[in-house]
C-alpha cells in the first residue's frame, strides 16, 4: 500500500472551533490534521478525508484508532466499520478505495460522548492523533467563527457529513432510501440504520395490532419506531395462497398507516418454500409495485427464510424473477433477498449476487442460538460488498422461546454489531403470548398505549429502538 495523507476533522470538546493542529511527519509517513467541524454537547462529527500523497493510483486504504471508555462511534458512512471494544476500523467501500495521485476521498462518524481518537494508524503506519508543530502557511486573519459552520453536502456522492435531521417523521428525515455501498442512506446521501419490529404472521396474530394506525403512530412516538415488517404468512392454511384476498387486505392497510404515520414498512413474503409459488410471488409483488411503488416509504422483501436450497440453482433464479417483476413499476425502492439455511447464510449469497441497484441481503439470527460465528458470516458478506438487513430477530431461541428464556448480553453482542455496520433491523413479533419473541402481554390495547404491557424481550427491543 502507498503512503497516505490522513487529514482528520473532529468536533472534540475542548477544540476552538476552527482550530487546526498539524503533525510534522517525515514524507514517507502518513500525516495528520484536526479541526472542528461540528457538535453539540453530547457528541461531536467528526470527518476523515484520506489522500494519496504518492505519484501513482492505490487501489484501497484503511484508517484505525481507539476512543477513550465514554466515547463511542454511532454511526458512520463512507466507509466499513469494524468494531473490536474501543478499537475502530475504517476501510473503504467498492466506490471509494481507489485513488489516483493527489486524490482524496472522505468518511464520516458520529460520535456520542467527547473522547478523542488515539492510536490513529492509516494503512498501519502510526500517525500522532492531536498536538504536533503548528501549520507551516501563514494563518487566516479572519476571526474564527463563534459557532462550528455547516457542513456543506458535496454535489455529488460520497454522501454528505452533515448529522440527519432529528424532527419530523422518518419518512419526512430520511425521504427516498438507497443502497450505498454495504449500507442504506437517506435521500441526501447520509447513513440511515432504521429500526423497528415485525408484525406476527399476519394470518396468525391474535388481534390486529400490526394493522391499527393509532398503535403505529403510538410506537413511532414512544418507541422511536422508523419501520413495520408486514410479515404475510403465505403457505399455512389461512395464509396467502389459500385467502388471497384477507391476506393482501392486511398488507395494504399496514402500507396505507404506514404513509399516513410517515415510517417506512417492510412487505415480506413469509414464506419458507416460496420457489412453489414464484409465480403468485410474480404477480403479488407486481401488482404492488405498479400501485405502490412510487412512494419512498415501500421496502419490498420477496422471500422472509428459505430453507437449506441451493442458492444459485434455487433461490437466486427465483429473486430474479421476483424482482424483475417489481423493477417493471419500481425501479429505485429497496429489494430486501432472503438467503439460505433460514436467511443465515449471507456469506453463499455474497460469492453469487444478483445484479441490479438497491439490493440488500437478510440475515435473522436468534440470540440463544446464534452468536459469533454468524456474525461472522454476515462480516464476509460485508467484505465481499453485500448490503445486510436484519429483518427478523429475537434475544430467544430460534424457535422464538417457546421456553420464555432470553439471552441478553449475546442480543446486545448483536446490537452492537448492527449499529457499527449501520444494518438496519425490525424485532419479532408484535403480538400477544407466551413466547419470548411476542413483544406484548395479555390485556394490550389494539390502539397502542403499552408501557405497561411489555412482555419478554420487549423492554431490550424498545429501549435499542430509542
Amino acid at each position: 500500500m502507498r503512503t497516505l495523507r490522513l487529514v482528520t476533522s473532529l468536533a472534540v470538546a475542548g477544540l476552538l472551533a476552527g482550530a487546526v493542529a498539524t503533525i510534522a511527519t517525515p514524507a514517507s509517513a502518513a500525516t495528520a490534521a484536526f479541526s472542528v467541524t461540528n457538535s453539540w454537547g453530547s457528541g461531536y462529527q467528526g470527518q476523515v478525508t484520506v489522500t494519496n500523497d504518492t505519484s501513482a493510483p492505490i487501489s484501497g486504504w484503511r484508517v484505525e484508532f481507539d476512543l477513550p471508555a465514554g466515547s463511542r462511534i454511532s454511526q458512520s458512512w463512507n466507509a466499513q466499520q469494524t468494531t473490536s471494544g474501543s478499537h475502530y476500523t475504517f476501510s473503504n467501500v467498492s466506490w471509494n478505495g481507489a485513488l489516483g495521485a493527489g486524490a482524496s476521498t472522505s468518511f464520516g462518524f458520529l460520535v456520542e460522548g467527547s473522547g478523542t481518537p488515539v492510536n490513529c494508524t492509516v494503512n498501519g503506519n502510526s500517525v500522532s492523533c492531536s498536538g504536533g508543530t503548528p501549520p507551516t502557511t501563514p494563518p487566516s486573519t479572519t476571526p474564527p467563527p463563534t459557532t462550528p459552520p455547516p457542513t456543506t453536502p458535496p454535489p455529488t456522492t460520497p454522501p454528505p457529513t452533515t448529522p440527519p435531521p432529528t424532527t419530523g417523521t422518518p419518512v419526512e428525515r430520511y425521504g427516498q432510501l438507497r443502497v450505498c455501498g454495504t449500507t442504506m442512506c437517506d435521500r441526501s446521501g447520509a447513513r440511515v440504520q432504521l429500526r423497528g419490529v415485525s408484525s406476527m404472521w399476519l394470518n396468525w396474530e391474535t388481534a390486529p395490532y400490526a394493522e391499527n394506525l393509532s398503535a403505529l403512530r403510538w410506537m413511532r412516538d414512544n418507541w422511536n419506531l422508523q419501520v413495520i415488517r408486514a410479515a404475510m404468512g403465505v403457505e399455512p392454511a389461512g395464509a396467502y395462497l389459500s385467502d388471497p384476498g384477507r391476506a393482501r387486505a392486511q398488507v395494504e392497510t399496514i402500507i396505507n398507516n404506514a404513509v399516513s404515520a410517515g415510517v417506512y414498512v417492510i412487505v415480506d413474503w413469509h414464506a419458507h418454500e416460496a420457489q412453489n409459488n414464484q409465480s403468485q410471488a410474480v404477480a403479488f409483488f407486481g401488482d404492488l409495485a405498479r400501485r405502490y411503488g412510487h412512494l419512498p416509504n415501500v421496502i419490498w422483501e420477496t422471500w422472509n427464510e428459505p430453507l437449506q436450497f441451493s442458492w444459485t440453482g434455487v433461490i437466486k433464479p427465483y429473486h430474479q424473477a421476483v424482482v424483475s417483476a417489481i423493477r417493471a413499476a419500481d425501479p429505485d425502492n429497496i429489494v430486501v433477498l432472503g438467503t439460505p439455511t433460514w436467511s443465515q447464510d449471507v456469506d453463499v449469497a455474497a460469492a453469487s449476487p444478483l445484479s441490479g441497484a438497491n439490493l440488500m441481503y437478510t440475515l435473522h439470527f436468534y440470540s440463544c442460538t446464534h452468536g459469533a460465528s454468524l456474525r461472522a458470516k454476515g462480516d464476509a458478506a460485508i467484505r465481499a460488498g453485500l448490503a445486510l438487513f436484519v429483518t427478523e430477530w429475537g434475544a430467544s431461541n430460534a424457535d422464538g422461546g417457546l421456553d420464555g428464556r432470553a439471552c441478553l448480553p449475546e442480543a446486545q453482542s448483536w446490537i452492537d454489531w448492527m449499529r457499527a455496520n449501520g444494518i438496519s433491523w425490525t424485532a419479532w413479533k408484535l403480538d400477544v403470548g407466551t413466547d419470548t419473541t411476542n413483544l406484548l402481554s395479555p390485556g394490550a390495547p389494539v390502539t397502542g398505549g403499552w408501557n405497561n404491557y411489555l412482555h419478554g424481550h420487549a423492554p431490550f427491543v424498545v429501549a435499542n429502538m430509542r
